[in-house]
């Protein structure tokens, strides 16, 4: 018997409404054979309090207590997880990222946004890459692995499970990264990215091992950075400073306070343009950095991690891109160009511009906006799912 779990009165409105999350807050209670069948990770159904079927999903310890996998009655069975990463891959596939030469990485899966909460796969040429953000999908990767060699057949050769840092802390599964099908050399290997070259290690990088998410982004920079003097500031890999070189920006400078990562945006910068590319890179806080940079750069990005995980630090969160956004306006160049984002999924579009608003302010600068960004298709958004908007960005002319 599947565990079932009863709502309160009056909580199914959500559901209703196809969102994806049941909060702990809304169960009224559990009926299960065993308490170990709804141990985390586990497959529950949920009812409303009069008995009423609503959804499928997994069951999570803590805030959010099911992830919803379906609102229909129907088997979580092989044939159930090789039609969602079909799916998935159609998406793809509309957006000319399955076979595009010039673009041979991108994300499969992105969690609620795929009707898979708590799942990403991200690939890189032959190889498929699973980050599980819950129990119940980490229960499951053996069966989302096949999945992948079903849609994907020959074309793909490995499958690295990479979840030990993203599970909850307290499922205590014990996991260790590893490849659940197909081997690699350990090193890094060369993906392209809109023609350009990136050397991506999906086992020691961060997330999956590159940020996938500002691939659009990243060809905005390239069309306003010719002739340009550019600072990438939190620059990982140096992505933004590759599409800026390749832009005809006349000098990049790449700024991280990781030594590792400097040392990873100088090697893509050289794999593009050689020994004698105009760039530097500084192995410095950021913030600090910004401290005193004069007037010397024209263009300048902003992308650094999330300040706000939680709502509960939301508060110094929003001081934090403040003073950052406003060291940066109040020193680049008349006639710059700011590229600034939050990653943030607790602050809001509308209260990063308000933010970005007050710090234009403090700086005394008049200041255009000329984009405002997002996240790529790849990373979709459910549309009964609107927290699944986390990636904000604006683009300034600054007189």
């Amino acid at each position: 018997m599947i565990p079932q779990i009863y709502l309160r009165k009056g909580k199914e409105e959500s559901l209703l409404r196809r969102h994806p999350w049941i909060f702990s807050g809304a169960i009224d209670h559990i009926k299960a054979e065993e308490e170990s069948d709804f141990a985390e990770g586990a497959l529950v159904e949920v009812y409303t309090r009069q008995g009423e079927f609503m959804a499928l999903g997994h069951y999570q310890v803590g805030s959010i207590a099911v992830r919803v996998l379906t609102f229909e009655r129907e088997a979580i069975d092989q044939a159930w997880w090789n039609l969602r990463i079909a799916v998935a891959y159609d998406v793809r596939r509309t957006l000319d990222l399955t076979d595009n030469p010039a673009t041979t990485c991108y994300r499969l899966v992105h969690g609620e946004g795929d009707s898979l909460p708590g799942l990403v796969v991200d690939i890189y040429g032959p190889v498929a890459v699973i980050q599980c953000h819950s129990a119940g999908m980490y229960h499951a990767r053996m069966q989302i692995a096949e999945a992948l060699r079903t849609v994907y057949g020959a074309r793909l050769t490995a499958i690295y499970d990479k979840s030990s840092q993203t599970l909850p802390f307290k499922a205590a599964l014990g996991a260790v990264d590893g490849y659940l099908w197909g081997t690699s050399d350990h090193a890094s290997h060369i993906v392209l990215e809109n023609g350009e070259r990136f050397c991506v290690n999906w086992e020691k990088g961060q997330k999956t091992g590159f940020f996938l998410d500002q691939r659009e982004n990243r060809q905005l920079v390239k069309r306003y950075a010719k002739g340009r003097t550019v600072l990438n500031t939190f620059c990982y890999t140096g992505g933004f400073s590759v599409y800026a070189l390749s832009g005809g920006a006349g000098e990049v400078c790449s700024v991280d306070s990781s030594e590792r990562a400097v040392a990873l945006a100088t090697e893509n910068m050289q794999l593009n343009f050689g020994d004698n590319a105009a760039h530097s890179e500084v192995a410095a806080d950021a913030v600090d950095y910004l401290k005193d940079i004069g007037d010397k750069y024209d263009l300048i990005i902003l992308d650094p991690p999330a300040f706000a995980k939680h709502h509960k630090v939301l508060g110094n969160a929003m001081q934090g891109y403040k003073r950052l956004n406003a060291r940066a306006l109040s020193q680049i160049r008349p006639g710059g160009i700011l590229f600034t984002f939050s990653c943030s999924q607790a602050v809001t579009k509308e209260l990063f511009r308000t933010t970005v608003f007050s710090a234009a302010a403090i700086a005394g600068r008049k200041v255009r906006i000329l984009h405002q960004l997002t996240q790529p298709a790849d990373h979709p958004i459910n549309i009964y799912h609107p927290e699944g908007e986390y990636l904000k960005g604006l683009v300034l002319y600054v007189e």
